[in-house]
């Protein structure tokens, strides 16, 4: 299945995304697919500088929100994720303009991973430019360079286009994964994954 591609949307504030990509990833050597990723901004109304959680999640009620994090830690668990809800919801644009660098410098699948660490677990604010350049430091790519193509806003087009082709196709939620030319949709377990990945094989896609 080498030359299969797995295309996903995806965007860093979305719980689902993270443990979707790492069950995904964890099926690569198994299947040999190449990822495709595709960032999506889901919530562009979000301001840069971010918000508390709980003012967002206010009319959702405590209890409510309590609940949606128990399931989403509990599927996270059996991923092998260790999540946590994240105090300041923050703008993911930035963040998706730097992965789409980190594409193009060699380094997306260890900037993604640890651009979602640091959001779901520890509770960094990923929409601040700052944050994005300790990160990328962490993983080996040039900070200064980042630094200068979020400054120029290099990727603005490349993410518009995202948005633009995503709604093209219907996509209206993350993640999505594009597995054959077949859509699956939401955090799926590994054996589902699995299934799917199986009959893109037979049929050749």
């Amino acid at each position: 299945m080498s030359s299969t591609k797995v295309v996903v949307f995806s965007d860093f504030v979305c719980p689902f995304c993270y443990i979707g990509l790492h069950t995904l990833r964890s099926l690569k050597p198994e299947f040999g697919f190449e990822i495709q990723w595709r960032g999506f901004q889901i919530h562009p109304e979000w301001p840069a500088e971010g918000m508390p959680a709980e003012h967002y999640y206010r009319a959702m009620g405590e209890e409510r929100r309590k609940a949606a994090w128990e399931m989403i830690e509990s599927m996270a668990a059996r991923a092998g994720l260790q999540m946590r809800p994240p105090s300041v919801l923050a703008n993911s644009y930035l963040a998706l303009a730097a992965q789409e660098f980190a594409v193009e410098h060699g380094g997306a699948d260890a900037f993604e991973e640890r651009v979602y660490r640091a959001y779901f677990h520890d509770q960094a604010n990923i929409g601040e430019r700052g944050v994005l350049l300790d990160l990328a430091r962490e993983v080996g790519l040039d900070a200064a360079a980042l630094d200068q193509a979020l400054q120029e806003d290099r990727y603005a087009l490349r993410l518009k286009n995202t948005a633009l082709v995503a709604h093209q196709r219907g996509i209206g939620g993350v993640p999505t994964f594009i597995i054959g030319g077949y859509p699956l949709v939401g955090a799926q377990e590994a054996d589902v994954m699995r299934q799917v990945l199986q009959r893109a094989i037979e049929i050749g896609a």
